[in-house]
């Protein structure tokens, strides 16, 4: 089945936040790549230690941190940041 993708209240927060053309490509890119995919673990990493659980995806300069639930069938993009804080906790 083809993977649905939401987006938690702070990474809306952040996305909002962001200029015009760097949200449209963090959304084209969400759009393209993860809605309705078959294999969201094609597209982004793993990631350890902190943010055990959670996959990162690259979208120019900004990182979208996300959960993947198999038995839901469904993608949560959490967080929303710049590569050089988008880590820390």
């Amino acid at each position: 089945m083809p993977f649905r993708v939401v987006f938690s209240d702070i990474a809306l927060k952040r996305l909002k936040k962001l200029d015009k053309p760097t949200a449209a490509l963090i959304v084209g890119y969400v759009e393209k790549n993860l809605v309705g995919c078959l294999d969201p673990r094609a597209h982004g990493k793993a990631l350890s230690a902190n943010h055990r659980g959670k996959w990162r995806y690259r979208v120019g300069e900004y990182r979208l941190l996300a959960l993947i639930e198999d038995d839901r069938v469904l993608i949560t993009v959490v967080e929303i940041g710049h590569r050089s804080d988008v880590y820390r906790d």
